[in-house]
């Protein structure tokens, strides 16, 4: 009851290994055992998912692209009208140059698509750990509307058994065709509302399966009863400094820090280095040494970033991009401190009125027990049957909300504190 389960869930994709562990907390074991499959299935077949991871994987490749040198250049000249010279005319010309960043240069540029990468990373554990919280409130929720499908159905017999007993009293003349009627009217409003709540499990059926990425019509077994555990952890949920939708700021933090060195690298001069070959005809005006020789000449060039404006543009925009993700990560660990005192208080309000319906239904049943001693005697008035049947199941469909909102507001306590 008190231990916790943690799931831990290592996911093969076609498009590469990738491991992602992702825990979540369940206080009952029972209840754990029973969505462990279906979260399992959530997160090998939920096309949200494969988008962020294939996202991952288009971010790791970008390393492989930024690590390149830049494209080498060839060039080829004719020479339509050959110049002259002392050695022969000047035929063609064949040069070929290679430009390279200033040394660190290409390390910088990979280092900041590493970050990128790590930041999308990241996004793949929070996306993984909302869809386990929204197929985990689901679940809770398919599980509410079949406990209460059951709750009717016992009160839908309960009237019955009523309903037979005021046939009884109409043929002695201590009951009305009125109550009858009654009774009957009762039934006909329960079975309504099932009907309704079966409506509303078939679209809450189809909501669960999308995130499961299966059809809309799959099957989906729920737990048969939940309680309320006797008492919650004493020490007080936080939430962490390493919480994935923090660690996101964190990462694109980083890759800003990355991207200023690269900036500075880019600064830099680049060089140059290339080699130019022109061929050479015999000449024939005169007999001269080395006649029809060939020129071959390397050269080296130089890049220089005179005008850095932009480079301190760039620094400028690097600077105020850290502090703008310092503010929103500022701002969205508030956002997740409050909801995790909303999912806190809500908690500590499903387990409240939890015990209170148990004390009413209690109580209702000690009136449904007075009713059947006074029919004994004669003197059962069905006006009266109504008013505790219809206590009873209010009492019973509260005390199933209870159940459905503590294991909600459990899922995101664990969700935001875990």
């Amino acid at each position: 009851m008190k231990s916790k389960d943690i799931l831990i869930i290592k996911l093969n994709r076609r498009s590469g290994m990738l491991a992602v562990i992702v825990s979540l907390f369940f206080f009952l074991t029972g209840t754990a055992q029973q969505l462990q499959p279906y979260l399992t299935q959530a997160l090998e077949n939920n096309p949200k998912i494969q988008a962020f991871e294939l996202r991952y994987e288009t971010a790791r490749e970008r390393i492989e692209e930024v690590g390149v040198l830049p494209e080498t250049q060839f060039s080829v000249g004719y020479f339509a009208s050959e110049p002259e010279t002392r050695t022969g005319p000047q035929q063609y010309k064949l040069s070929v140059q290679q430009m390279i960043p200033w040394f660190g240069t290409i390390t910088a540029r990979e280092n900041y698509a590493s970050s990128l990468a790590d930041a999308q990373y990241v996004e793949i554990a929070t996306a993984q750990r909302q869809l386990l919280l929204n197929v985990a409130e689901n679940y809770y929720r398919l599980y509410a509307i079949r406990a209460k499908q059951r709750v009717l159905e016992q009160n839908i017999d309960l009237l019955e058994a009523y309903e037979e007993l005021a046939l009884t009293s109409l043929e002695v003349n201590q009951a009305s065709s009125v109550d009858v009627l009654r009774l009957q009217m009762r039934q006909n409003q329960l079975r309504e509302r099932l009907e309704n709540f079966d409506e509303e499990f078939k679209a809450e059926q189809a909501t669960f399966n999308a995130l499961l990425n299966t059809r809309p019509g799959a099957a989906v077994e729920v737990y048969d009863s939940l309680a309320v555990p006797q008492e919650d952890p004493v020490q007080l949920p936080e939430v962490p400094q390493v919480h994935p939708e923090l660690l996101r700021f964190d990462k694109l933090y980083e890759s800003v820090g990355e991207a200023e060195k690269m900036n500075r690298k880019e600064a830099l001069p680049d060089l140059g280095f290339g080699l130019d070959y022109v061929a050479v005809g015999e000449a024939t005006a005169m007999q001269a040494p080395d006649s029809g020789k060939d020129i071959l000449m390397p050269m080296v060039s130089i890049t220089v970033p005179i005008f850095g404006n932009k480079y301190k543009s760039v620094t400028r925009q690097n600077e105020l991009k850290q502090r703008e993700l310092n503010a929103q990560r500022e701002n969205r660990h508030n956002e997740l401190v409050s909801r995790l005192e909303a999912a806190v208080s809500n908690r500590a309000e499903a387990r409240i009125s939890y015990r209170t319906q148990l004390l009413n239904i209690e109580q209702a049943n000690d009136a449904e027990e007075i009713l059947r001693r006074n029919y004994e005697t004669g003197t059962i008035d069905f006006n009266d049957v109504l008013d505790v049947q219809e206590l009873q199941l209010n009492f019973e469909l509260n005390l199933i909300e209870a159940v459905k909102n503590y294991y909600q507001a459990s899922a995101n306590i664990n969700y935001l504190s875990e």
